[in-house]
């Protein structure tokens, strides 16, 4: 049997919507694929042969790689697959091989009498596409809404001359899904703009018809006519369909190559799609190397100067997240290796603000935060690399041995108020989320005094555990232990000097002797105890790389803890307010998304909550907002 050691790690795989790409060893293209969920659709691919049927067998067996773009929305991979199929003609596809394409929604707005109709062709003079789209009974029940509301002429040709010959309208006139210019129920120039209005509506510029059917569906619902409400729903579903935003398929004159970033401190990586004629030809990703902090500008520069080759130079429009310094060098670089002799204009190089160049940049940049994602998490989870790194670790720390419990500790607050603070573990390189912990601070003076409260409470802890763990062992049960039972290898503090002298302080209280170290955000330096001048590791150095990894998870998981006793804390503060129940406040906190915004909003915001009336909106203002409080009084009074 064929050897599948090129299959990806099922962790590596996004969970996200998205096309995928079976190649063989020459990098020739065996399959496209769309799915809503890549990693779901992969797997089954993976599994034993035998479940497979005999031509999906038969593809994996020849293939040598595959690869995936993250897309927005399943209709999105849809338009992907079906640009990819007809460009690289895949053997084992059998969908879209063929010539048939998808059908467009038609209005010929240069017509004097416009008509709406259904094409596959794109070849009608002065006629406005919208599409393509894969749903043809979607477009179609659509497109019988849409007459409902903009009553344009449908019909062919000759049955709209024959109506005109016989001064009688067709069958769509009369139930009212014509306005019927040929027996001249309504002028030209009127029929003109009811066409222009369902292409403006078509353009996502006219929402009123949908107001009108969701009033209509729940005014049929509330008289429990539930037969037109489901069929209302199932319009408005139709509607909704055809009217996701086309992020795959752009105009035919659209040649452009769009470029997307993503870095963290320590890493960067960026993708680009390749457009031409209005189809997305090539999609690739690279992580970059960087020697200091990641800039914005410099990982432009350095995309720009990496990111084309002979198969794709540069599109005459090049599109990126950020400006580089210097624009017009880089745009006659670019000209000079585009290389199309005379041609006018040089290559233009522009952020995309609006239009479907920002819709699709925002893909664009979706794919360079999954190729970021899945190098560190590659870099993560290498058992080598992992190894590497701690011995690493323990000789630039000066350890005895490579610590493999690391413990890390952060603080978060929200302008010094409620302080809270998180203790990560990682061993052997690995998060190891049942040990994590979290502490209430109660009264800390400042970020330093409360790393010394928690580092004293988790030493006490390891001290009392140990204790209890050896008058208590029976000889017949282990005795169990908790997470603060094990001691770490290494102590470490998000911070500078001062935060690893308040952990450094606890250690001696306790009497323990345990490595510590703390890393600063600013530079990444490593400060140890009683060390005037900190530990400068190298930027592509696999022992910052651990430290990165285990800071970064101790503040996320400070926050998030912060951020929950915040919620928890306005929710009481509600509460106590007489006649706010829990109801109430799970809808002021619903309403308004996060505490911050519901504490900025005034009495004008708390009146637009559904259920809360004047004297109550005073009530919780004055709660919130204590010191606006009529004579500075309390906020139960309920006064205005």
């Amino acid at each position: 049997m064929t050897s599948r050691a090129w299959r990806p790690a099922t962790s590596d795989i996004p969970t996200s919507p998205g096309v995928y790409r079976f190649m063989n060893q020459r990098g020739t293209v065996l399959y496209v694929g769309k799915a809503k969920n890549l990693r779901n659709r992969l797997s089954t691919y993976f599994g034993p042969p035998e479940s497979l049927m005999e031509r999906t067998r038969r593809m994996v067996d020849t293939a040598r790689s595959v690869d995936w773009t993250v897309v927005p929305t399943e209709r999105a991979a849809l338009q992907l697959e079906y640009a990819w199929i007809k460009e690289f003609q895949p053997e084992f596809n059998i969908r879209f091989r063929d010539d048939k394409s998808y059908p467009y929604l038609v209005v010929t707005v240069t017509d004097t009498i416009p008509r709406v109709f259904l094409s596959r062709r794109k070849d009608i003079p002065g006629a406005k596409y919208f599409g393509p789209f894969a749903n043809s009974w979607a477009l179609r029940d659509t497109l019988n809404t849409l007459l409902k509301a903009f009553p344009v002429r449908s019909c062919t040709e000759t049955t709209y001359r024959r109506a005109q010959r016989e001064n009688r309208p067709c069958l769509l006139g009369d139930i009212g899904k014509c306005a019927a210019p040929c027996v001249g129920r309504i002028e030209p120039a009127e029929h003109k703009a009811l066409a222009l209005g369902l292409a403006s509506f078509m353009d996502g510029k006219d929402d009123r018809i949908i107001d009108t059917l969701r009033l209509d569906m729940l005014q049929s619902a509330e008289r429990l006519d539930f037969e037109r409400a489901a069929k209302l729903r199932d319009r408005l579903e139709a509607i909704e369909t055809i009217l996701i935003k086309n992020t795959m398929v752009l105009s035919d004159r659209v040649d452009a190559d769009i470029f997307g970033i993503a870095y963290d401190s320590l890493h960067a990586a960026s993708y680009v799609f390749r457009v031409r004629g209005g189809r997305v030809k090539q999609a690739r990703g690279w992580v970059m190397d960087t020697d200091t902090e990641p800039r914005p500008h410099d990982l432009v520069e350095a995309a720009l100067r990496d990111g084309f080759d002979d198969q794709f130079p540069p599109a005459k429009l090049v599109i990126v997240p950020t400006l580089p310094r210097d624009v017009d060098l880089f745009s006659e670089r670019l000209t000079e290796a585009r290389g199309v002799a005379g041609e006018k204009g040089g290559v233009e190089i522009r952020v995309a603000k609006r239009g479907e160049l920002a819709t699709l940049s925002d893909t664009v940049k979706l794919n360079a935060k999954h190729t970021l994602q899945t190098y560190v998490q590659k870099r993560s989870t290498d058992v080598v690399a992992r190894s590497a790194a701690l011995a690493e670790l323990g000789d630039a720390l000066c350890l005895d041995e490579a610590p493999l419990r690391i413990e890390c500790f952060d603080v978060s607050h929200l302008g010094g108020e409620n302080q809270v603070a998180s203790m990560v573990v990682f061993e052997d390189g690995l998060p190891r989320r049942d040990h994590y912990r979290k502490f209430a601070i109660d009264d800390a003076r400042d970020d330093t005094d409360a790393i010394y409260q928690v580092v004293s409470r988790r030493l006490r802890r390891l001290i009392g555990d140990a204790d209890e763990t050896n008058d208590g062992d029976r000889q017949d049960e282990p005795p169990k232990k908790s997470g603060f039972a094990y001691p770490p290898g290494l102590l470490v503090v998000d911070g500078g000097a001062p935060q690893v002298s308040a952990a450094r302080r606890a250690m001696a209280e306790s009497g323990l002797d345990i490595p510590i170290c703390g890393l600063a955000k600013r530079l990444e330096e490593v400060w140890l105890p009683d060390s005037d001048y900190p530990v400068i590791l190298p930027r592509s150095s696999e022992a910052l790389f651990v430290l990165q990894r285990v800071r970064d998870e101790a503040h996320r998981v400070a926050l998030s803890y912060q951020k929950t006793t915040r919620r928890r804390s306005i929710s009481s503060q509600l509460s106590d307010i007489p006649g706010v129940g829990k109801k109430t406040v799970t809808l002021l906190l619903t309403h308004f998304g996060s505490v911050t915004a519901l504490k900025q909003a005034d009495r004008e915001d708390l009146r637009l909550v559904p259920g809360i009336g004047p004297a109550m909106v005073d009530k919780i203002f004055h709660a919130l907002h204590p010191e606006k409080a009529p004579n500075g009084g309390s906020s139960s009074g309920g006064s205005r």
